[in-house]
């Protein structure tokens, strides 16, 4: 269960909840991110449109995303709303969740390391590190990126800071990978200069995949393209395709391409 560093949630905030009662005049959802409180969602709050039957849009187990409307310590839970959502913020609140699930196996990997438990990481660092970093995962980031120092500066002590770094930078830093090789493309037709362009367009264009790709001119008819990636094998896949897809461009317009891999510098 991730855990927030304030008691209850504030009026306006989207919250992640699991449902575990349905009746027909509401539901009730446990949060996730509020140890010990839980939502309540009118039918009224359930649906934009007329709810003839509430479990039509609610279920037990349910992980829910849902808005805050009034906050009731005396009744032990929450007024909220599934309908005053748009789906693009419940997708983004899910998504954010799951990254501070995430962010909680990680803060108690480094507890382990100092042979403590995860509620007793909470109590000395991980409520700390929400106010300073905005989240338990910022925190990991921000040690990931910038060392151990970057979280003894904002006064986390140093076994802790030493003890976040090393997590963080074995399960957040990505390797990688940088590789290039080389096409000699021409052509001669009228319009060859267009021709080239876009072909180096097509090397460049990787569709939805992660690779990053890039072509610089070496001195025509010479063009470098390299490829960022995370994993060596893509990152080769990926320079391949590259090549292909700016020779076929060349050699649909009566001209000729090769492709030469670079050799690795280490």
């Amino acid at each position: 269960m991730v855990r927030k560093s304030q008691e209850w949630p504030d009026e306006g905030e989207l919250i992640v909840g699991t449902v575990y009662k349905v009746l027909n005049y509401g539901a009730f959802a446990k949060l996730e991110e509020y140890q010990g409180k839980e939502a309540f969602i009118h039918i009224s709050e359930v649906s934009s449109g007329w709810v003839k039957n509430i479990r039509d849009h609610v279920r037990e187990n349910q992980k829910i995303v849902c808005r805050v409307l009034r906050v009731n310590p005396k009744k032990g839970h929450v007024d909220a709303s599934l309908k005053r959502i748009r789906e693009d913020q419940r997708t983004k609140k899910i998504q954010h969740w799951k990254i501070e699930q995430k962010a909680e196996k990680f803060l108690e990997l480094a507890a382990k390391s100092l042979d403590k438990d995860l509620d007793t990481a909470y109590d000395e660092v991980g409520y700390e590190l929400m106010d300073i970093f905005g989240d338990v995962y910022g925190a990991f980031e921000t040690a990931s990126d910038e060392g151990a120092e970057s979280l003894t500066e904002e006064g986390i002590p140093q076994d802790w800071a030493d003890a976040i770094t090393e997590v963080a930078k074995k399960n957040i830093t990505p390797p990688e990978v940088h590789i290039s090789g080389y096409v000699d493309i021409e052509t001669f037709v009228p319009n060859g200069v267009e021709i080239i362009i876009s072909a180096l367009k097509a090397a460049e264009d990787n569709g939805d995949e992660e690779e990053e790709i890039k072509v610089q001119c070496v001195g025509a008819p010479r063009y470098r393209i390299t490829v960022k990636s995370t994993d060596y094998l893509l990152a080769e896949k990926a320079l391949k395709a590259a090549a292909d897809r700016c020779i076929a461009v060349v050699e649909e317009s009566d001209g000729n391409g090769s492709f030469l891999r670079e050799l690795d510098n280490n």
